[in-house]
């Protein structure tokens, strides 16, 4: 099996006030993306397990197919940074990108743009975890140092090990190390806790005396991974959701099987993630991947995933990843089916809105 080479995800940054500044100026200057009825659409991803499939749909011809169906035309584009690709996005470029809820709701809709999950791929279900070396007790982790991508998922995954045995980040000193690092600092006597994901996760817990003690399989639900859509845009232009849902769901039925579509597929997006499909299977071993739309639709109207994003909010808040106009977790409204929300409902700026999801499941696109 060829070596994975690291998978960069899910670091957030904080969008402070000037940067926000100049994305919604930028949104005021120009036209945005989702102004006006359109019959052409930029959609942009980068690189991770959950997301990368975009390129077999764009390169299959699948989105053509499904383009064609609505007459429009969808440009599947790859951004090598995945903060930037978020940025872009937010400053109105692109009219979707891929994202982490925590990332979807701390940059655009922290950022004023109305924006809507339009696809609900998968959480992580394993493949984000804490590794301490010599120990599998996190209650040993008092007063020792942790390495991790600070702001990022991982920094929210160690909140969360902390806090299920009575402790908080008070307790600990945080490292912020790259993530192209992680790996060669785990191998250094100086350090013996880090927090990762696959697969740089699966390095680590292959060195000597290193011990997996916490994984997001633990906290299920709340490191999802979306397809995201600008709300204004999906609204004046129902083709653009109707054909990449339709897409997207196509590869999903093919790539969940073992037929030979589905291990092409599999194959196609191991070579291209720098693995091979024996490396992308294991990796997609660590996701709870939503293969039928019904099974997006119905984890995004249970509890769980509304508890799950109130945790991520309120984490997002504490680290003040709003916005220095937020007062609160509130301060940004987030709604779910069923007329669920949470925050402020005068301000909703990220909706997990599962109407295009279920007309793939009505089989009615």
């Amino acid at each position: 099996m060829k070596k994975p080479f690291a998978l960069k995800r899910r670091i957030t940054q904080i969008l402070g006030g000037a940067l926000i500044t100049a994305a919604v100026s930028t949104m005021l200057i120009v036209p945005a993306a989702s102004a006006q009825e359109r019959d052409s659409f930029k959609i942009a991803w980068s690189i991770y397990a959950g997301w990368i499939p975009w390129k077999y749909v764009d390169e299959s011809g699948i989105m053509k197919k499904w383009a064609d169906k609505y007459g429009i035309e969808v440009e599947i584009v790859q951004i090598n940074d995945y903060i930037e690709s978020i940025n872009q996005y937010t400053a109105g470029e692109f009219d979707g990108v891929v994202a982490t809820s925590m990332d979807a709701l701390s940059i655009p809709s922290a950022g004023g743009v109305d924006t809507t999950a339009l696809i609900v791929g998968d959480y992580s279900n394993g493949n984000d975890g804490l590794v301490m070396k010599g120990s599998s007790d996190i209650k040993d982790l008092k007063g020792e140092q942790v390495n991790l991508v600070e702001l990022s998922v991982s920094h929210y995954l160690l909140a969360r090990a902390l806090d299920s045995v009575g402790m908080s980040e008070r307790d600990v000193t945080v490292v912020n190390t790259g993530d192209a690092d992680i790996v060669a600092a785990f191998s250094t006597d100086g350090v013996k806790n880090v927090v990762t994901w696959n697969p740089l996760l699966a390095d680590v817990l292959e060195m000597p005396s290193a011990n997996g003690v916490f994984d997001s399989s633990q906290i299920p639900g709340h490191i999802k991974d979306l397809t995201i859509v600008n709300t204004q845009t999906l609204a004046e232009n129902p083709a653009l959701g109707k054909a990449l849902v339709g897409a997207w769901f196509e590869l999903m039925a093919e790539m969940s099987t073992d037929s030979e579509a589905g291990q092409e597929a599999r194959a196609f997006l191991g070579e291209a993630s720098g693995t091979d499909q024996a490396g992308y299977e294991a990796q997609l071993a660590g996701m709870k991947m939503f293969w039928e739309p019904k099974d997006a639709i119905a984890f995004i109207s249970s509890d769980q995933a509304i508890e799950a994003m109130d945790s991520v909010r309120e984490f997002s808040y504490q680290k003040g990843l709003l916005g220095e106009g937020a007062s609160s977790a509130d301060f940004v409204g987030i709604s779910f089916p069923g007329g669920k929300t949470l925050g402020d409902s005068a301000n909703i700026k990220l909706r997990f809105d599962p109407a295009y999801m279920q007309m793939a499941a009505d089989d009615a696109l």
